[in-house]
């Protein structure tokens, strides 16, 4: 039997009037593992679910089926319309106090100005989804959400065909034993414009050194194909396992899923206090233990690094003195280790001086240094000149709020765009005066490995 609910009762973006009602409801339940949990979904809801854990592990988000979604295709004030559109919802929200808040999930493409006709074609410049059912792990704590928004009069019947579905999902996610594993035939790796990328190096190399911008991201993308298509689920476990100092990431829409494990913190809100990280410059990992702290040590002093570090510093220090007090950001960095890479890592934190959304946040942070440039408009531009991909949701902010305010954004690094048998992944780095192309070259070759790796891939093909 299907227990899918009419998507036309209430799974579709409708006009948010005044008879909309925003109804939540939590139950705890006994453990259950989250990618069960996702997969559980997949019969009926397969283009329609979303996956989320923090660096730490300390909180699990999976969405399945959409009780709501709110998109743009805005060029300018796209986040100001996705923050006003939740709030409104959230204005409609009937719940008790032991219910979890709802929570938003979603992301933004990368530059508006710079789409094209490509791979990410189906996403809009926003996209966000309330989910139908919305499972939370936090604090050794197992809870699951049924969300209903409508405007029906029948809205007590529905609401318990949801319970319906709620209750098989997690009979599913309990007692069914699923396969991650995706034994599939890599059968060509593609270089995207290769040469193309060399170019843009060494022509934003020259700009710099004229003195047009003082840093520039650019990046580039590989195209896998497989024999079979490729298993969404399979990935988000493989690089679940291999990145554990990670946000992990999967975003369904359509036929396709963005998913990926990025080190970097953009913005997180929990209760009126705010975090941000400035994650930039990088170098691999050692061998051994004396190589890999020598090549830290090497970078904690290299001047290219340091600068390069010091532009995302600035920045990020300066919206945090608009919007916070008490900021606190340390005066040097510290290494951030991950399995491939090691990073320049400096937290910062602050006190939110007023009620600010987190949307704002995420305007005015997108896009640091470390993923456009310095400065940031005369950076895009160049991008969008030399560049010569359209980057969609890489690079791009994606995570969650919730009708309470928190909420914690990412930016989408170490990632790859699956759709059906093909698999996109995308890589940049920062390019300063004294860039040299074919080093630019292998470091995008360092940053492609997680993903690589979680695919089947191999470094280098």
């Amino acid at each position: 039997m299907s227990h899918k609910i009419k998507e036309t009762n209430m799974s579709r973006k409708m006009t948010i009037s005044s008879d909309i009602r925003f109804f939540t409801e939590t139950v705890e339940v006994g453990r259950i593992s989250p990618l069960s949990f996702f997969e559980a979904g997949a019969s009926e809801y397969k283009n329609e679910r979303f996956y989320w854990q923090n660096a730490d592990k300390t909180l699990t988000l999976i969405g399945i089926g959409h009780a709501y979604t709110l998109s743009n295709t805005k060029h300018a004030g796209r986040y100001k319309d996705i923050a006003e559109n939740w709030k409104q919802l959230c204005s409609r929200l009937i719940k008790e106090e032991k219910d979890m808040d709802p929570v938003l999930f979603g992301g933004f493409s990368y530059d508006e100005e710079n789409r094209s006709v490509s791979e990410w074609s189906e996403f809009p410049s926003s996209y966000f989804v309330v989910p139908s059912f919305q499972l939370k792990i936090e604090e050794g704590r197992t809870l699951v959400s049924i969300n209903m928004i409508t405007n029906r009069a029948e809205a007590a019947a529905d609401f318990e065909r949801l319970r319906e579905v709620r209750d098989h999902l997690i009979h599913i996610a309990q007692v069914e034993e699923f396969n991650f594993t995706d034994k599939n035939e890599l059968l060509s790796t593609n270089e995207r414009e290769k040469n193309h990328y060399l170019k843009a190096v060494e022509n934003v190399t020259e700009s710099i050194r004229r003195g047009k911008a003082d840093k520039v991201v650019i990046a580039r993308a590989l195209e896998l194909q497989f024999e079979h298509e490729v298993s969404g689920v399979s990935a988000l476990q493989s690089i679940s396992n291999e990145q554990q100092e990670s946000y992990h990431f999967g975003l369904q829409r359509d036929g396709s899923l963005f998913f990926g494990a990025t080190p970097e913190r953009l913005i997180q809100i929990r209760d009126g206090k705010v975090y941000s990280a400035c994650v930039a410059g990088s170098i691999r990992r050692g061998k051994s233990a004396q190589e890999d702290r020598e090549l830290g040590e090497k970078l904690l002093s290299d001047r290219k690094n340091r600068e390069e570090h010091q532009y995302v510093v600035a920045m990020i220090s300066n919206v945090f003195n608009s919007f916070c007090n008490e900021v606190i950001i340390p005066k040097t960095p510290k290494l951030m280790k991950i399995r491939d890479i090691q990073h320049l890592y400096t937290p910062v934190e602050g006190l939110l001086e007023q009620k600010i959304d987190i949307f704002s946040f995420v305007e005015a942070l997108h896009p640091t240094p470390a993923l456009g440039g310095v400065p940031t408009d005369v950076s895009l531009e160049m991008i969008r000149q030399e560049e010569g991909m359209d980057r969609g949701y890489y690079a791009a902010p994606i995570g969650w709020t919730d009708a309470a305010g928190n909420g914690e954004f990412a930016v989408a690094l170490r990632s790859s765009l699956i759709q059906g048998n093909r698999a996109y992944l995308y890589a940049g780095g920062g390019i300063v005066a004294d860039s040299v192309p074919e080093e630019e070259y292998e470091e995008t070759w360092v940053k492609f490995r997680p993903v690589l790796r979680a695919l089947g891939g191999k470094l280098n093909g």
